[in-house]
């Protein structure tokens, strides 16, 4: 891969030949779209976006078939037969991409380009969560199968407040000419990409990343699978790197919001009487918008709450026993981490008051507050609805070399997979 020279142990954020569709070839570049793979979680969803466009993203990301080889292999001839037929083709030179997405009340820009691997220990890169083996292995086998990263990973950064220097003030610059592709998904983003191939530019920010420390906002599995990869080449390569999105919070903060769980054969009967005299318990009246302002009331007040639906209302669960906490959260980890909610969901009551394993028969993670009621009362389990943590902790606890529970938070808005791919074959 040809890199622009490099200086220090921070970020090195190398161009790449972007593969990219070939907008007279699809329909629209907003149906070939699709959110990262693990949040296309509505019942309907994978069948909605495959049915948007024949060329969806989806079918590569999330591809179907009887077995899991079957389903790698097939991602892999799609992936091959698109290129043949010009469905997706790659961008002329090696480039990084400025991406901005804009709806919601956000305005989001950042660089995507394929950020050099490091390990945790170098302190460049600061994982905060855990990852669960069996998905990095389902995403090595594709990503392996493909020769592709298909999704950039949300990373971010703090850089400054000044837009006049470095990566900000290339990145400010290059938006004001005309943008490789112009698109708005139904979700109601638009998005927006530019390359950047100038050398002096590539230089100016390769300089200002070389100082930088990221935190990874979203993609922790797909992060362990790039250096799992990596791990098995025998020499320096195209595995060496991985395509990411790197935003700098400084200048355009980041949305999060938390991760519910979905405890598949738990009733909400069950663990309500389970609690009953650890916790506090008070039934809210619907909406669920009510629900979600009495949580974040009784967060703020201090301590850890949940919301609890699936049985037709809401349930808040607050004022946990100090003593149960006491007893059952680990103590060798720092008090940021202790009275996480996510800590004490998994700590006190999965593991000690509802007796639920932490796999996926037992336990879902979606994202969509909504979305996991639905499923709870349409499966008959218990929807365990979280406040989200602000990413001061988040990083704060990451700089400690401290990864909070998996699936403890949900940063955004996330990259819209299917505008840029990175095909190792090409660099």
């Amino acid at each position: 891969m040809s890199t622009p020279g490099h200086a220090g142990q921070g970020l090195q954020l190398a161009p790449f030949r972007g593969l990219r569709y070939v907008p007279e070839r699809v329909g629209s570049l907003a149906a070939v779209t699709s959110p990262p793979y693990d949040v296309v979680v509505r019942p309907d969803g994978l069948r909605h976006l495959e049915t948007a466009d024949p060329h969806n993203i989806v079918r590569l990301i999330l591809p179907q078939a009887a077995t899991a080889a079957d389903r790698h292999r097939k991602a892999a001839e799609t992936l091959r037969h698109w290129q043949e037929e010009r469905i997706l083709a790659a961008d002329p030179e090696p480039a990084l991409y400025v991406y901005e997405q804009r709806g919601d009340g956000i305005l989001q820009r950042g660089l995507i380009g394929a950020l050099r691997l490091s390990p945790r220990e170098e302190g460049a890169v600061l994982p905060h969560e855990d990852v669960m083996p069996h998905i990095v292995e389902d995403r090595a086998a594709l990503m392996r199968d493909t020769g592709a990263n298909l999704e950039p990973l949300l990373f971010s950064y703090r850089g400054g407040e000044n837009a006049t220097t470095g990566a900000a003030e290339v990145i400010e610059r290059v938006i004001r000419c005309e943008p490789l592709l112009s698109t708005t998904t139904e979700d109601g983003y638009a998005h927006r990409l530019w390359s950047i191939t100038d050398a002096d530019d590539l230089a100016r920010i390769d300089e200002d990343l070389s100082h930088q420390q990221a935190l990874i906002a979203d993609g922790h599995h797909r992060w362990a699978t790039y250096l799992r990869l990596r791990a098995e080449q025998p020499a320096s390569g195209p595995w060496d790197f991985g395509l990411v999105l790197l935003v700098d919070t400084s200048r355009y903060p980041l949305r999060v919001r938390a991760i519910h769980r979905l405890l598949h054969r738990l009733p909400v009967a069950e663990a309500l009487a389970a609690v009953e005299g650890v916790f506090r318990v008070r039934t809210i009246e619907g909406p669920l918008s009510n629900a979600l302002d009495a949580l974040a009331e009784a967060v703020g007040a201090g301590g850890n709450a949940f919301v609890l639906a699936g049985d037709g209302r809401f349930h808040l669960l607050d004022r946990p026993d100090p003593g149960l906490l006491a007893r059952t959260v680990p103590a060798d980890r720092p008090e940021a981490w202790r009275t996480l909610d996510a800590t004490v969901l998994h700590s006190v009551l999965l593991e000690h008051v509802w007796h639920v394993a932490d796999d996926p028969e037992h336990i879902g993670y979606i994202h969509e507050t909504a979305a996991a009621v639905t499923q709870a009362e349409r499966h008959g389990g218990t929807a365990v609805l979280m406040h989200p943590v602000h990413e001061d902790v988040v990083r704060e606890l990451a700089a400690q070399g401290v990864t909070m529970p998996r699936k403890s938070t949900s940063f955004g808005p996330k990259p819209a997979t299917g505008l840029v791919l990175r095909s190792l074959a090409l660099n």
